[in-house]
């Protein structure tokens, strides 16, 4: 591993910082730094300004007393590779051919055509990082590196992709971690893998600092993904593993804070901290929790699909608010378009701008008048407008009440539980708890016709619909390459 050894006791010892000095504000460039923390499995309901008691948040709940906390912020499907195609194009990822969790045996990723966040904003004259896991494709073509980052630092798929896999060992290959395109190590040390990432983003955010250059920094860290991890300084800090693993993610948040602080570019800089999905509910205590909402990971149920969100940008958001309005991934990336001036993607795109919203802007409301949430092979499971939610009938797995496993080994789901056509009243019900459909009919008439255009759109397995606007995902690479 690159950061490793005396390397990073080093690191360790200097504190969190590589770059000595700060600068002020007022010699950092015009155009506001962008700044995306993106978690890994973490739970609606893991942080202490959501309503943990077992462990604090101290540096993530920072950004909800200093900026907006979005209580429904949505992804597009509950799961990895999908979710993360999401937030880094503006689109549905079914719309691009995404769908699962990319393994090391999948031969094909994001396509060359779509344009990421970081294509955008260094078109834009940003420079641009990710450190953390990627996820859309580990071949050569599909690296970070071909699509918009500068500079890439970490894992290209999910963390438990490895031989060490509690449920089948030595099934998967050895994990690679890489530094651009170079391969550095095989199966890291996962205890250092949070540190490692946190100081490779501030050393960026200082080294950009420096050069007064715009940047983007999206740290998109492994964890809380199992298999979790904390470093020494946090082991036994909580009651559960869990629980230290979440406090180091924390600590990371207060780090690039503290970056941010020094080097002068906080208050140009607009910061989003959200996760990819819901809590994997198997894996019990290795897992976070949902604060009663229902189900999680891998279900379109809201545990499964709606994540914790925090922004802020002094002097722009405002601090200390809330806002309930429902709103998802694909909506970011034109949002941040908004912010900083720039082109949206030449393709069609299905997010819209969410500035208004960000900012708590008086009776401002979702930019969408409704979201359409796909799992599996694309089957559309569900539909939300306001505070209706529409399950169409379709199977999804569930504990069914029993608890998860412990230490790191999963509990087996119950699959093919069938869901039945049901209207959810999320303001009155967020747990998803009582039908209310035919107290609604009107209501249940416009959510399915939104249904109907969303297929019509962008397909549906669930009826053999094939979308009119989806696009092909980048070209499988034969085994011989």
């Amino acid at each position: 591993m690159l950061v490793t050894g005396s390397l990073l006791l080093a690191l360790m010892g200097a504190g969190v910082g590589f770059a000595e000095g700060s600068s002020s504000s007022a010699d950092q460039p015009d155009q506001p730094n962008i700044v995306i923390v993106f978690m890994d499995d973490m739970g609606w309901g893991d942080l202490s300004c959501q309503g943990e008691t077992r462990w604090e948040t101290p540096n993530i709940d920072r950004l909800a007393r200093e900026g907006v906390r979005f209580t429904r912020f949505y992804v597009s499907q509950p799961v990895c590779s999908a979710s993360r195609s999401s937030l880094l194009t503006g689109c549905y990822a079914n719309r691009l051919s995404f769908y699962g969790a990319l393994g090391p045996s999948v031969r094909w990723g994001i396509a060359p055509e779509e344009t990421t966040l970081g294509e955008m904003l260094q078109g834009e004259g940003y420079a641009t990082a990710l450190f953390g896991k990627w996820h859309l494709g580990h071949l050569p073509e599909y690296l970070p590196t071909r699509h918009g980052f500068d500079e890439f630092y970490g894992l290209p798929y999910s963390n438990d992709m490895w031989p060490f896999h509690p449920e089948s060992p030595g099934a998967w290959p050895p994990l690679p971690l890489f530094r651009g395109e170079e391969l550095v190590d095989l199966n890291p040390d996962q205890t250092t893998l949070t540190r490692a990432l946190t100081l490779r983003s501030v050393d960026f955010i200082e080294r950009q600092a420096a050069e007064k250059k715009p940047f983007f920094l999206y740290l998109a860290q492994p964890m809380p993904h199992v298999p979790i991890f904390a470093s020494l300084p946090f082991t036994g800090r909580t009651p559960t593993p869990y629980g230290d693993t979440v406090s180091e993610l924390d600590w990371s948040v207060g780090e690039v804070l503290a970056a941010l602080d020094r080097t002068g570019t906080a208050s140009n800089t607009l910061v989003l901290v959200t996760s990819d999905n819901g809590p994997w509910l198997s894996y019990g205590d290795h897992a976070g929790t949902t604060q009663g909402l229902r189900e999680g990971k891998g279900t379109t149920f809201e545990g499964g699909v709606r994540v914790p969100a925090l922004a802020r940008f002094p002097g722009r958001i405002p601090a200390g608010r809330v806002v309930e309005e429902p709103l998802m991934t694909i909506d970011v990336l034109p949002t941040l378009a908004e912010v900083v001036g720039a082109e949206l993607p030449e393709l069609s795109i299905d997010g819209r701008s969410a500035w208004d919203l960000f900012q708590a802007k008086p009776n401002a409301s979702s930019p969408q008048e409704y979201y359409g949430l796909w799992y599996n092979r694309n089957d559309l499971q569900a539909v939300i407008s306001g505070r209706w939610k529409l399950h169409l009938p379709h199977k999804y797995r569930s504990l069914e009440g029993r608890p998860g496993g412990t230490g790191g080994i999963p509990t087996k789901y119950n699959y093919g539980l069938a869901t039945p056509l049901a209207l959810f009243d999320l303001v009155l019900d967020p747990g998803e708890q009582t039908d209310v459909s035919q107290a609604n009919p009107k209501v249940l008439a416009r959510m399915l016709r939104h249904a109907d255009e969303l297929r019509e759109r962008l397909g549906d397995n669930l009826t053999k619909t094939k979308g009119a606007e989806n696009r092909p995902h980048g070209k499988i690479v034969p085994k011989s390459q």
